[in-house]
């Protein structure tokens, strides 16, 4: 049976997550963080698979602000809650939401559309391609002395109530954003995300804690994580779950991870989502106590190639005429001559010799500049059609810090 795909109504909204449930196996979210995904839904930005009078495929979108090479605020679709549910699976359901979700980001003048997926292999065939890393750690704080930094004495320290001290805290984060690629600025009501505490969820920690960090009066940092409190024979060995660090200074940044390498009764400090440069692996003896392991965090699609290139700066010049495949959008196929440096760009459509060839993929991986276009051509995704052109180009496009999505969606 064919789907229909149409937008959303006000009316649909709760058999709508109820389909989300559904696709993602039919457990629900807690009540309050629920509750926190239907005030930010944005209906009409999502979109309903219809058969026979059932819902049977969701995908939604947020109207983002993502942070590019540069420090532009790039319009940009968060693509979220995709999901079809078991009986409809193999039947197209999930290219025609694409379809129409990509065709409404288009419309809406969106150069960009971005996703984080539970089951990666999916989107490259819809043009999206992994374009941060997430920096995973499990620290040993016992056998690992706590950072120093000179300077760090004079960081006062106070523990707040995670929900009373959101302000503070979104004034550090919206001091960060313009300066990393992939960061989001956050739209009213999203600040809460980060204070989500179900119950259910804690897994045996406690209830979410948060400590700010002062200087001359000044919130310039916090931190936010709850602790798991466990004994072997040889006494306490808890672990503290670090869920955000933000700080604006080396300083403030070394004295909340000595606060976090203090907590009693604790041995160890896990945290799942840092940028790939934390400084912290530098400031210890030993890196390998540190439990280091990245995965893909952030996947961007370009919708519109030449608004999305000319959107962000580059690292060194570059002029260079890219061949574009892009069989899903195909208004972003052929020719584009990208020319730019640090201070703008402009990338137009030519019938000038093509230079590098690639996909719109391998152009999304390297956007945020995370990806080396070097990197890509090693594994044969993109090919050099003019000797040096590579590496003029993968210079360019890279970055100084390394591109990190703080948050899911």
């Amino acid at each position: 049976m064919t789907a229909e795909v149409r937008q959303v109504r006000e009316t649909d909204l709760t058999a709508w997550f109820h389909t989300v449930d559904v696709a993602f196996g039919g457990l629900p979210d807690a009540a309050d963080r629920a509750a926190w995904w239907r005030a930010v839904t944005e209906p009409e930005r999502a979109l309903a698979a219809v058969a026979g009078g059932a819902l049977v495929g969701t995908a939604g979108s947020f109207s983002f602000s993502l942070t590019v090479p540069g420090g532009a605020a790039v319009p940009a679709a968060g693509v979220t809650l995709v999901g079809v549910v078991p009986t409809h699976r193999r039947r197209g359901v999930l290219r025609s939401l694409m379809r129409h979700q990509l065709d409404g980001v288009r419309e809406r003048g969106e150069p960009l559309a971005v996703l984080t997926a539970s089951e990666p292999a999916i989107y490259g065939r819809f043009g999206y391609g992994p374009a941060t890393w997430e920096l995973r750690m499990a620290v040993d704080t016992v056998r690992l002395a706590a950072p120093e930094l000179p300077g760090a004495d004079g960081v006062r320290l106070r523990l707040a109530d995670p929900v009373a001290a959101l302000p503070e805290c979104e004034r550090v984060y919206a001091a960060l954003v313009p300066g990393r690629p992939g960061m989001l600025a956050r739209r009213p009501g999203w600040e809460r995300r980060g204070v989500l505490d179900p119950e259910g969820e804690r897994d045996g920690a406690g209830r979410l804690q948060c400590v700010l960090a002062e200087v001359d009066g000044e919130v310039r940092g916090y931190a936010r994580y709850a602790v798991k409190g466990d004994w072997d024979h040889t006494g306490p060995c808890g672990t503290v779950r670090l869920r955000h660090l933000d700080a604006l200074d080396p300083v403030v940044h070394a004295a909340l991870w000595r606060y976090l390498f203090g907590i009693d009764l604790t041995s160890s400090v896990v945290v799942r989502d840092r940028p790939v440069d934390d400084p912290l692996p530098h400031l210890v003896a030993d890196q390998r106590r540190c439990g280091l392991g990245i995965r893909e965090a952030l996947f961007v699609r370009p919708v519109e190639v030449g608004a999305a290139l000319a959107a962000r700066t580059y690292r060194a010049p570059v002029d260079v005429v890219l061949e574009v495949a892009d069989d899903f959008c195909p208004w972003n196929a052929g020719r584009w001559r990208l020319s730019g440096d640090a201070h703008g760009a402009r990338c137009e459509r030519t019938t000038d010799p093509a230079e590098l060839a690639l996909s719109v993929r391998e152009l999304g991986s390297a956007y945020l500049g995370g990806c080396a276009l070097t990197a890509l051509a090693g594994a044969g995704r993109v090919r050099e059609l003019r000797p040096g052109a590579l590496a003029a180009a993968s210079m360019a496009f890279g970055s100084d810090v390394a591109p990190w999505l703080p948050h899911g969606f």
